[in-house]
């Protein structure tokens, strides 16, 4: 089999490269992680600019081989139906699809969290400081971390109203949601997927843990499906736990609505073939 590839595809590919090479080599490994994951708005590492910069950030060689490998395997037959321009277009649109979907995702979270503890009557700024606590050790948040360095910031604010139960663990949650971060091209590689089907809706495609050929027009509506399952039981079937699950679904909504109006519109100048 010949190995092909394309200009975008390719670029594409070193970049991710270049950052996750600079992700590890620089920084004790948090530089990158700090400037250029997507962080939640209300965090303060949040920068506008890391609505790109995410996209092109991975968490581990695992992660960053998985996408590439789909990146090319994908990328290049679309880019050479669309060309450079077009192909772009559906990446990036997938890509910022994804984040809305995954934010959107975590803010009614947010909003039903802050509904609950609307009673303790937290001013913002005590709130904010509450949600930025560092309580991390090693990968996980502890909420004995959190509540220690919590305790001080309450009595500086001589706020004197219990928090505990399920006040705190609101708070707890809050936290975690404040300090959770996106990274990968996984929604920019779905809206290809998406836009691959559409063009070839009867390739077979296989998922390595299931070498059984499906048709891309059965295989990506039921990869599409599984991760709105995960997202919301957090039964996770082929990915890791801290899946972005609603990200995939974002990236694949926008890549199939985008294909879906162009091959509508295909007698115009807005034709997709």
């Amino acid at each position: 089999m010949r190995f092909n590839i394309t200009d975008a595809v390719k670029h594409l590919i070193i970049i991710n490269v270049v950052m996750f090479i600079g992700t590890v080599a620089l920084g004790d490994g948090k530089l990158f992680y700090s400037l250029f994951s997507m962080f939640f708005p209300t965090n303060d590492l949040f920068q506008p600019w890391q609505v790109v910069t995410h996209m092109f950030m991975h968490g581990s060689p695992t992660h960053l081989l998985f996408n590439m490998f789909a990146l090319w395997m994908f990328g290049t037959p679309v880019e050479q139906r669309l060309g450079t321009k077009k192909f772009l277009f559906v990446y990036f649109s997938a890509g910022f699809g994804a984040l809305l979907f995954q934010l959107g995702y975590y803010y009614i979270d947010y909003l039903s969290a802050m509904q609950s503890i609307a009673d303790l009557s937290l001013s913002k700024e005590l709130l904010h400081e509450i949600m930025n606590i560092d309580a991390t050790s090693g990968d996980y948040i502890k909420s004995e971390i959190l509540y220690q360095k919590m305790i001080p910031l309450l009595n500086d604010a001589n706020f004197t109203t219990d928090i505990s139960g399920d006040n705190f663990k609101v708070l707890f949650d809050l936290n975690v949601l404040n300090r959770s971060t996106m990274v990968g091209a996984s929604g920019c590689i779905m809206g290809l997927l998406a836009a691959f089907g559409m063009m070839n809706p009867n390739a077979e495609l296989m998922m390595i843990f299931l070498p059984i050929p499906i048709k891309a027009k059965y295989f990506i509506p039921g990869i599409i499906l599984l991760d709105v399952i995960s997202a919301i039981t957090g039964t996770s079937f082929f990915s890791p736990s801290n899946t972005a699950y609603m990200a995939h679904v974002g990236g694949a909504v926008i890549g199939f609505l985008i294909m879906w109006y162009w091959k509508k519109n295909d007698m115009n100048k807005f034709r997709w073939n």
